[in-house]
């Protein structure tokens, strides 16, 4: 009996000790920070590649492919001109008082311009499209991921990243750029409109200054920092709705995770493209 009485005692001893000594019990390591960040790129990674196989194996719904270009990119036009009017118009705004006390107006529209070639038009048409078509991608596959049509597809010999993926990227790789292009007009007639009717700056010294200090590579060099950007976009968006698990939540919870990510990498991604096609590229 005695024996039976240790042995059953015996288990809370270590137990009774730990608490004594005001240690905490052990826990099972949770992956860090860095494990998790290389986790994630790696995954997003393994859906890009797989995208780009299907893609140069031509297996692409060319139906699918139009209705996403129509959403992703000309339904995003008319919020990003208005985004791009305004921020042109904010820039001539401050500009234009700062250069007339310096005799220098010829160049407010050179200003205006080149920030809306070099980084706002291609940020800001990166940042509505993450958060007007980003979001709405993750939101559908996530429904579809939750609501077994996922695995519906799977089961009828679909492959979902095939079916899915492919035309949401082509169409932001396509889209994007051509977005920003007329962003970045929008952009610049919403600093003429300002500088000119508002502050007085000549109607012929606007563009002046413009033909005279920009080139066309600050417009296409732009346009190709929306590609990149379309790449983020579209790939998160499709690996957040790919990884839902749950319910209505989790649908909830990976829209919001899909604009974050986006939006974040696009900053990011600015930075080094920036440097890299502006500064250390020569096109100064």
């Amino acid at each position: 009996m005695a024996d039976v009485q240790s042995a059953s005692t015996s288990p809370s001893e270590p137990a009774a000790r730990l608490e004594q000594s005001g240690a905490a019990p052990e826990r099972p390591d949770s992956p860090g920070v860095i494990a998790s960040v290389l986790t994630y790129v790696g995954e997003i990674s393994l859906l890009f590649g797989q995208a780009i196989r299907e893609i140069f194996r031509g297996r692409i719904d060319l139906r699918d492919l139009v209705q996403q270009m129509a959403f992703i990119g000309v339904n995003s036009i008319v919020i990003a001109l208005i985004t791009s009017f305004a921020s042109g118009a904010v820039i001539a705004l401050y500009f234009s008082d700062f250069l007339q006390k310096y005799g220098v107006t010829s160049l407010v529209g050179a200003v205006v311009a080149m920030s809306m070639a070099r980084e706002l038009g291609p940020v800001l048409t990166g940042v509505v499209v993450a958060a007007r078509a980003g979001s709405a991608i993750a939101a559908e596959i996530g429904t579809m991921k939750v609501t077994e049509q996922i695995d519906a597809l799977r089961a009828l010999a679909v492959n979902p990243i095939r079916y899915l993926v492919p035309p949401r990227l082509i169409a932001a790789l396509v889209m994007l750029p051509i977005v920003c292009l007329m962003a970045d007009m929008s952009g610049i007639f919403g600093g003429y409109v300002i500088a000119v009717l508002m502050h007085g700056v000549p109607s012929a010294t606007y563009p002046d200054g413009i033909r005279q200090f920009l080139v066309p590579s600050d417009f296409y060099l732009g346009m190709v920092k929306t590609v990149v950007f379309g790449l983020i976009i579209a790939i998160v968006g499709c690996h957040q709705g790919l990884k839902t698990k749950g319910g209505a939540t989790e649908v909830g919870h990976a829209t919001t995770n899909a604009v974050v990510i986006s939006i974040v990498l696009v900053y990011i991604s600015d930075f080094f493209l920036a440097n890299a096609l502006f500064v250390n590229g020569g096109s100064n």
